[in-house]
């Protein structure tokens, strides 16, 4: 019996080489066989590819409702969109953490996140019709939907987070790419954006780790609330057809934010 080919690398590996290792059966000290290696590497590289199309895909799709909102309702419910693609270094990082089998196969069955999309709205009420909008294009699957803003995490944090399943139109077919989507709110993105800064500063003392996640929390509370207001105040300009006038008074008189 032939004994295989081993990789060897004149140059240090970089995170998308070591990724094609672990895929191919590789272990550290130890690389996977040339032929094994180097077809994991090109299948890689399409994948990542791929991902990047389908980030490309979905944001096409978010962007055209926005312009039929503007032109139907005269508002754009989107105010930014932001798109972020996996590094094979995180990748890398993240099937090891999970402890996921090695295998590219195994590798689009068990990570989710390596195409996401953010979205920001200006209201509540935006997210959910965005999210009803997508369920509703037939070419779109579900994969997945995680609220967090009916259900808000115990830190505070809020958001809707969907897992969906798109096409993506290549010269010689189409291929679906999972892509993760979180829409939220501008209130809930500064809280979540300012949080992430604090609460992972390097070295903090645990009661004042403690009493910061106190603060956070009531400053989600607040964001809330402000979520809420905002909303409401949308209604009475609009009118009051869609929210009853004798709800919003009592929502004034019932809500005392104190800062």
């Amino acid at each position: 019996m032939v004994k295989p080919a081993y990789v060897k690398l004149s140059h240090d590996p970089t995170p998308l080489e070591m990724l094609a290792d672990w895929a191919a059966g590789g272990t550290p000290g130890n690389w996977a066989p040339n032929k094994e290696y180097k077809a994991a590497l090109t299948r890689l590289t399409d994948l990542m590819n791929l991902y990047k199309c389908a980030i490309m895909e979905t944001e096409t799709r978010l962007k055209v409702l926005n312009a039929r909102f503007s032109l139907e309702k005269e508002r754009n419910p989107i105010s930014s969109i932001s798109s972020r693609l996996k590094t094979p270094e995180s990748i890398y990082e993240k099937v090891h953490r999970a402890n996921i089998k090695p295998g590219i196969d195994e590798l689009i069955e068990n990570m989710h996140d390596i195409a996401g999309l953010r979205v920001i709205c200006s209201f509540v009420e935006d997210v959910y019709q965005l999210v009803d909008c997508l369920e509703r294009q037939d070419d779109i699957k579900i994969l997945r939907r995680r609220d967090y803003i009916a259900n808000p995490k115990p830190n505070g944090y809020r958001s809707l987070h969907l897992i969906v399943m798109i096409p993506v139109f290549l010269p010689e077919g189409a291929v679906d790419m999972k892509v993760e989507i979180q829409l939220r709110t501008i209130a809930m993105e500064s809280w979540a954006s300012l949080e992430h800064k604090l609460r992972y500063k390097k070295d903090m003392d645990p009661e004042l780790l403690q009493s910061i996640s106190k603060e956070l929390s009531q400053c989600a509370q607040l964001s809330s609330r402000l979520d809420t207001r905002m909303q409401t105040i949308r209604y009475m300009i609009d009118g009051f057809d869609a929210l009853d006038e004798a709800a919003i008074m009592k929502q004034y008189e019932s809500e005392d934010i104190e800062l």
